[in-house]
């Protein structure tokens, strides 16, 4: 054996220990960032704005949606999510006096952010950026600026950045509604205890190993989980994961699904579960292979799944939900023979314009 074989890094160990510092970048951000976070909200708040618009792509794009939940839930606001070309290919200028522009990044360095945000401040909005990077374009042409202090993050696919930026922009949307944000208050301890179960998720792991496609689904808040965990299991995986709000998936898509599909469900403790019932009834009754990640009950009801803490406040489940499927896009790469380090075709900054 050559020395440098012997000495070849093992797949996937960046992003397993990316995902294992989760519990104390979301401790940090309690800690450090949510004086900051709440000095920023009270000053957005101060100017009344009438709207949101969020702004982003890839994984942040699921948080960002996150956040469009808790903007119209929490806050009583209508929100909405920008189509960035509009503005860099269209050319389209909008009148966005008195509305907030959120743009979320982990680098804050795609040009098409960078520009949209610029045309958004040009247009009258409020900006605020929401990025790992403050030294970053993006943070510098946005009037208002979040660190997420989740540290560098060198694994392709994003983890422990994103459940940063959940918990900031959750915090920020408690600031703006004038809240304290002590739901979130538990999270770093329930992250460590969800992560502890690894084991749990391999086994689960087991059944994807050979699969040709999978469906996600969820509602409410799980809807953006099920949106970041098919992304990360296709680009880790590369198996093509295709998620599905419930209701949507009701529409046309269930005929797909038959006896031997695997389908992975997303079951908040809340009104989201409760809207997703109508659409687990279906499945059991096709006799998909159904995972459930959520509720005791509903896992003990389908073929198999992982329960997750129970009485965790709806608008923050997301921010566990997605910790075991990250482990599940970690164990079945690593089962197939693949590094989930370095996915092919994929590069940490994409420059999109």
């Amino acid at each position: 054996m050559s020395d440098t074989h012997a000495f070849a890094p093992q797949p996937g160990r960046i992003m397993a220990g990316e995902m294992a510092e989760q519990p104390a970048v979301l401790q940090r951000i309690l800690d450090e960032g949510a004086p900051r976070i709440r000095e920023i909200a009270a000053a957005i708040s101060a100017r009344s704005p009438r709207f949101v618009l969020l702004t982003a792509r890839g994984t942040s794009d699921n948080a960002a949606l996150y956040a469009k939940y808790l903007v119209e839930v929490l806050l009583g606001k209508p929100a909405g999510l920008t189509s960035m070309s509009t503005t860099t290919a269209y050319g389209a200028r909008q009148d966005l006096t008195d509305c907030l522009v959120i743009t979320v990044s982990q680098s804050g360095g795609s040009p098409d952010l960078v520009a949209s945000t610029r045309a958004a401040r040009e247009a009258g909005a409020i900006t605020l950026a929401v990025t790992n990077n403050p030294d970053s374009p993006l943070a510098e042409v946005s009037e208002y600026h979040i660190d997420v202090l989740a540290g560098p993050e060198k694994a392709l696919p994003a983890t422990k950045t994103y459940t940063a930026e959940l918990l900031s922009l959750y915090l920020l949307v408690e600031g703006l509604r004038g809240g304290d944000g002590a739901a979130a208050k538990d999270l770093p301890e329930l992250a460590a205890s969800v992560l502890a179960r690894h084991d749990e998720v391999r086994k689960l792991a087991e059944r994807y190993r050979f699969a040709q496609r999978l469906v996600l689904t969820s509602r409410g808040y799980g809807y953006p989980t099920a949106r970041e965990a098919a992304l990360k299991l296709m680009e880790t995986t590369y198996i093509p994961a295709t998620p599905f709000s419930g209701a949507d998936l009701l529409h046309g898509p269930l005929a797909m699904v038959d006896n031997v599909s695997p389908v992975i469900a997303i079951v908040p403790d809340g009104r989201g579960g409760e809207a997703l019932q109508p659409v687990l009834d279906r499945l059991r009754g096709r006799g998909a292979d159904l995972v459930v990640i959520g509720r005791q009950e509903q896992v003990d009801a389908a073929s198999a799944g992982f329960a997750l803490p129970a009485g965790v406040p709806e608008e923050v489940q997301p921010i566990l939900e997605i910790l075991p499927l990250q482990q599940l896009a970690y164990e079945v790469t690593i089962a197939r023979g693949q590094d989930p380090d370095a996915p092919r075709a994929l590069a940490k900054v994409t420059e999109t314009h």
